[in-house]
């Protein structure tokens, strides 16, 4: 079974490469994040024909979040539950792989697009420690109903030096604070893994550049894309890698796809 997370950055304009994409890695699970569409103007007939089902939960300009599966998914959540939020940054459904139909192979699959926080002592900032925060508590209280689970999508955060090419130039600025790394380990301490750090990684491996500065020729980026997974899968991870080549098509999006396979 293969997950995958990639942030589009709109798919009105992505939709092609999206489409193209899966037609070369036909993964199981897609979360894509920042639509930057309204439900109604969503593609699901062009998802459909690609042999995918689709929830998706957009807003007009900003966020908006999708979960595309082979299997239908079902019991789906939009945002998190009791946190007051006119975003749309989180889709979560169960998803059974390809050619089963026991409920006890279905893997809870949480797709999420974290704020961004603009700067430390903001507005935005303090909202996304309180987005956080909620969503730990959530994601506590999914692992206890559903042991096999995966949360992914864009955290907007770095855990450590290594995640970013800059870390002196770029320390205690947005993504790379002690305050939301905090909470990246917090989510950890809940049973979670960071299912990239499982394996050897090439040096310098990130999944967001720049479009400014040459970024991503450069290698200036940074890995702020995660998939984390909970213990009962932790075992079964067999590979996790930043797939980079669509960020070398014309006009691709600033971030790559982050794929996880699971024996």
């Amino acid at each position: 079974m293969q997950l995958a997370t990639w942030n589009i950055n709109s798919l009105s304009v992505r939709l092609p490469q999206v489409l193209d994409w899966l037609a070369a890695n036909p993964v199981d699970v897609l979360a894509l994040q920042e639509l930057k569409m309204t439900d109604d103007k969503f593609p699901h007939a062009a998802f459909t024909a690609a042999g995918y089902h689709a929830q998706w939960f957009g807003q007009k300009t900003y966020n908006g979040v999708a979960l595309l599966s082979r299997t239908p998914a079902t019991d789906v959540v939009k945002n998190i539950p009791g946190f007051d939020d006119d975003m749309a940054r989180v889709i979560a459904g169960t998803v059974l792989p390809e050619g089963t139909s026991s409920s006890a192979t279905g893997v809870r699959v949480i797709g999420a697009y974290f704020p961004n926080g603009q700067e430390p002592g903001s507005e935005k900032f303090e909202y996304k420690m309180e987005w956080l925060k909620g969503l730990r508590q959530w994601v506590k209280s999914e692992l206890e109903a559903h042991p096999q689970l995966v949360l992914m999508g864009d955290y907007n955060i770095t855990f450590d030096d290594d995640d970013v090419w800059d870390p002196v130039g770029l320390k205690d600025t947005i993504h790379c604070t002690e305050d939301e790394r905090y909470h990246l380990r917090a989510l950890i301490a809940l049973g979670l893994h960071d299912s990239f750090r499982l394996f050897e990684q090439p040096p310098k491996s990130y999944s967001w550049w720049d479009y400014r500065d040459f970024a991503f020729r450069r290698n200036r980026g940074m890995r702020i894309d995660h998939i984390l997974i909970s213990n009962a899968l932790k075992d079964r991870a067999s590979a996790c890698v930043v797939d980079k080549t669509p960020r070398k098509n014309e006009r691709p999006s600033d971030h790559a796809p982050v794929v996880l396979t699971l024996a």
